[in-house]
């Protein structure tokens, strides 16, 4: 596996790959890999001939008073699991390269920034954007594959790729969860032992609204009351949001039809965790519907 640097040697080391018409896979990450990260970059080793893993721990996407300073990092471990996994490339450009002095060119995706995380983190999306682009500009990759546990992120490069007509197929990855069916995330090593306990509470919640669901409760307002009541009952939790909507425009729903997006951003002491799922509809449900309004299907 090849370590690079130097914004100059990825795009001469792109420039070889491209010259033998091999296809590239890329996983943009922040470093600090868990084995949701280990597996976006086996998918893309299954889709692609190389497969380049970025680590940077972008500070465009951290706001005034987060976390950047005490985000886990730890470059000798990254890249020895990254090798392991069949990583052909590992890329960790330093902050001076890519946001050189004076800079002040910023990608926004105004709709599907605001709302969810962009409230709080109003600046967020600006820097998840402008940093996914210049990487997809430096990597020139053919596809690149996001984990659906920030699945607000995902519809944001989803749209920027689509807007600014960059040949980037993006391949979503199902979230990954520990066995408990806590989602992975780096920010996970910062809970102590009653917070980690505090911390299933979104898991258990998104799944009470899918029983829900299945057992034909449709009305936004009492599986969101439901799921906020059932994380609310764990100490040490603070709930940020609780959206349940359309996947794709991220508009809030008074009821599902067909498919919803349940997402949720939690406090558990000090760590901000999110996770979201797809709510659907059953059949006969919508069936059942659609035949109450003068119509079948």
């Amino acid at each position: 596996m090849k370590i690079i640097n130097s914004i100059s040697h990825m795009r001469k080391q792109v420039l070889l790959w491209r010259q033998e018409r091999l296809s590239i896979a890329m996983v943009p990450t922040m470093g600090f890999f868990h084995d949701g990260h280990l597996s976006l970059m086996r998918t893309a080793g299954n889709k692609a001939d190389r497969v380049v893993v970025s680590l940077f721990v972008n500070p465009a996407q951290f706001g005034p008073n987060e976390d950047l300073n005490r985000y886990p990092r730890d470059l000798e471990r990254d890249a020895k699991l990254a090798e392991d996994t069949g990583v052909s490339c590992l890329f960790y450009p330093d902050v001076k390269d890519i946001y050189p002095p004076g800079f002040q060119t910023w990608i926004r995706v105004d709709g599907l920034s605001q709302g969810l995380c962009g409230t709080s983190r109003p600046e967020h999306f600006r820097g998840v954007a402008t940093i996914v682009a210049k990487l997809f500009i430096i990597v020139r990759p053919d596809m690149a594959i996001f984990g659906q546990k920030d699945f607000q992120q995902l519809q944001v490069i989803r749209r920027m790729v689509m807007d600014l007509n960059i040949p980037v197929n993006i391949i979503a990855h199902p979230i990954v969860r520990e066995p408990d069916g806590l989602a992975l995330s780096s920010r996970n090593t910062y809970l102590n032992m009653k917070e980690r306990e505090s911390a299933l509470s979104l898991f258990q919640a998104l799944q009470i609204a899918e029983k829900m669901v299945a057992s034909g409760n449709i009305s936004v307002p009492e599986i969101i009351r439901a799921v906020k009541k059932h994380i609310q009952s764990f100490s040490n939790t603070k709930i940020d949001y609780v959206f349940l909507g359309h996947p794709e425009s991220l508009r809030p729903c008074r009821e599902i039809v067909g498919e919803a997006l349940l997402a949720l951003a939690v406090w558990v002491g000090k760590t901000r965790l999110i996770d979201n799922t797809l709510l659907k509809q059953q059949a006969n449900q919508a069936h059942q519907i659609d035949k109450s309004k003068g119509s079948e299907i």
